[in-house]
Parts: structure tokens; C-alpha cells; sequence
């Protein structure tokens, strides 16, 4: 898909007046559009787009609907529809009455060419810029900073499980990517054991049978690895971020003692700051903060609460959900003083 700029400063004349007999007391998209003016410009993605192609959807409206779409938390078919049906999307997007919009797939696509391009900070920074211009955000007034959890995308698993489906990730990449050296390498049983997820395997009830069961799949784990690693294995299966997530993984909850491999108590594991919860998201951790457990990242979140202004967020930080939120302190205030936005009073809330 090539870009080719339009220009967007022009809503259409039916539009504005049937935008305008339809919300006679105002409409929050509306006065955004009338305030704000246009908010983006497909000069500003240009770089995201190669020069030849079918002209795609251009990029200043799917930065729009893509923040409209997350003030409203709608599905992308939803935000579709939306661009589609609604009058006073139509209005701020600039669109006809009769325009039939886009097909959804089109906002994966755009936030795809967003991350990567490392291009997401680009809306928000232009945002930022829009409210300096207008007076609504300056520096040195009052701001304050909070954290709360991001949900890992993840089913949750218990330690056998976080085991199982490590090993059976590792093996289904490799069948990918080495069929033929795996091949040599699988025992039968495996392909029973392997076969289903392991949020749907049923655990012995016994402490002994659950340990034995734990300790068959670690001698199963330990010898993929021996041969992963052995001289004549081929050098890249090492490289292979599903089987450096497996040797972490056996690092954490297995033990060798006298060659003989042993399943770790639970409370024999590393931290949680570097206990691997899931091998779909290595970076995903087990917190609590407060009455909240859950397992992914932490948001910390700085936002302007003087009176006389609206909130508007200055500053985000996504981080492993375990760091303190104290560590944070230093790289907000970093990021503030970089647009010239270092607040006179810094509120903290830490849990």
C-alpha cells in the first residue's frame, strides 16, 4: 500500500449541516474537530508507507479513529461500523454522508506499521504539541503520577503447566523450523504427552504422582536441550527464543543432584521479578499491588491536575509489573523536562 497525502482540512458541506441539525447542543467529536482542528497529517506517517502501490486508507484519519476507537473501547469491526454509520465520526474524520469507510483489517494494518516503525509515540507527542499551542498544558504547574496493571494477553497456569506448555512451545517451533533434526530426537510418549494444551490436562491427585509426572516432563525438557546443545546439533536451534525460554524455564523449576534431575519446591524458585510466567510472554510477571493480583506489566500513568486546566496525561511508562514504582520516578521526570513540562509539584502514589 502506497501513501498518497490528501488534504483534510475541509469537512463536506451535507455532512456539517446534517452533523449540526443532529446535535444541536454540541457533540464531544464534534467540538474536538471545530477546537482542535485536525489533529494529524499523512506527511507525519510518510516513512511507514512504500512509494509504490495501491493507495492506501490515508493515515491521518487511522491515527484519528484509532484514539476514538480506544476513548469508546470498541473492536476494531466496531470501530469500522462506527466510521461508517455514525454522523459525528463522519464529521471529525472530514468524510461524505455516503462515504462506506474502510474494511476493518485496514487498523491492525495501520497500528502494524506503526510498531514497526517505532511510530507510536508520534500521536502522542503531536497531541501533546496541539495542547501546548492551545494554552491547556505548560510547564511548571501541578502533576501527579500513578501505576496500575496491564493484563498479559495469557491464560493463567499453575507451575505444571507453566512447565508443560513451555516444552510443548519449544517442540512445536522446532517441528517448524528443524522437522527432520527433531524427528530424530522425540520419543513416542511425546507425542501423546505433548499434544494438548496443558490448561486442559488433568494433574494426578497425589503430592508424590504430581512431582513424578513434573519430574518426566523435566527429564524430557533436559534431554531436548542436551541435544539442542551438543556439538552436532545445528548451531541456530540455540538461537531460537522458544528454546532459551525452555532453558530458563528448567533453570527455574528444576535441579540437578548427582545427575539426577529433581522438580524444586515452590518455594526454592527464583523471584518473581525474573520468574518467567508464561512462555508466550517471558516478559509477562506475577504481581500484587494492593487487593490487585495479576500476571503482565505495569502502566504508570502522570497526568496535569491543575484547576484551572484539564487532566491530560504527560508522561507513560510501561514496565515488568514488579519494578517499584519509585524506579519510575527518574525516567518520567526525565521524559518531562525533554518538552519542557517539569511540573512545580510532582504528587506520587506508590502501593
Amino acid at each position: 500500500m502506497s501513501l498518497q497525502p490528501t488534504v483534510n482540512d475541509q469537512i463536506p458541506d451535507e455532512t456539517a449541516r446534517v452533523a449540526r441539525a443532529a446535535f444541536p447542543a454540541g457533540n464531544l467529536y464534534l467540538t474536538m474537530r471545530d477546537e482542535l482542528g485536525v489533529l494529524f497529517c499523512d506527511e507525519q506517517f510518510a516513512d511507514l508507507y512504500p512509494r509504490r502501490g495501491q493507495p492506501a486508507q490515508a493515515p491521518w484519519r487511522l491515527a484519528l479513529v484509532t484514539l476514538m476507537q480506544f476513548a469508546e473501547n470498541l473492536t476494531d469491526r466496531q470501530a469500522a461500523e462506527a466510521v461508517r454509520a455514525r454522523i459525528d465520526w463522519k464529521y471529525a474524520l472530514g468524510l461524505g454522508l455516503a462515504d462506506e469507510g474502510f474494511d476493518f483489517s485496514v487498523l491492525s494494518e495501520f497500528r502494524s506499521r506503526l510498531i514497526q516503525g517505532c511510530a507510536e509515540q508520534r500521536l502522542f507527542e503531536t497531541l501533546l504539541n496541539l495542547f501546548k499551542q492551545r494554552g491547556l498544558l505548560k510547564a511548571r504547574g501541578r502533576q501527579r503520577t500513578d501505576s496500575t496493571h496491564i493484563l498479559a494477553a495469557v491464560r493463567e497456569l499453575n507451575r505444571f503447566g507453566i512447565v508443560g506448555e513451555t516444552l510443548r512451545q519449544a517442540l512445536n517451533v522446532l517441528a517448524q523450523v528443524a522437522p527432520e533434526w527433531l524427528r530424530q530426537q522425540v520419543q513416542t510418549e511425546w507425542f501423546e504427552r505433548y499434544a494438548r494444551r496443558f490448561d486442559e490436562y488433568r494433574l494426578p491427585t497425589g503430592e508424590a504422582e504430581r512431582r513424578a509426572e513434573a519430574e518426566a516432563m523435566g527429564r524430557d525438557g533436559g534431554h531436548l536441550l542436551e541435544q539442542i546443545y551438543a556439538e552436532t546439533a545445528p548451531p541456530y536451534l540455540r538461537h531460537i527464543p522458544a528454546v532459551e525460554v525452555l532453558r530458563r524455564v528448567w533453570l527455574q523449576h528444576f535441579y540437578y543432584d548427582q545427575d539426577t534431575l529433581h522438580w524444586r519446591n515452590a518455594d526454592e524458585e527464583p523471584p518473581a521479578a525474573t520468574l518467567i510466567a508464561t512462555p508466550y510472554d517471558p516478559e509477562a510477571r506475577f504481581c500484587v499491588k494492593r487487593e490487585t493480583f495479576w500476571c503482565g506489566y505495569k502502566v504508570h500513568l502522570t497526568e496535569t491536575c491543575d484547576a484551572e486546566t484539564p487532566p491530560l496525561i504527560t508522561q507513560v511508562e510501561t514496565t515488568p509489573a514488579t519494578e517499584q514504582d519509585i524506579s519510575v520516578l527518574d525516567r518520567v521526570q526525565e521524559a518531562l523536562a525533554t518538552r519542557d513540562l517539569l511540573p512545580s509539584e510532582h504528587r506520587l502514589r506508590f502501593g
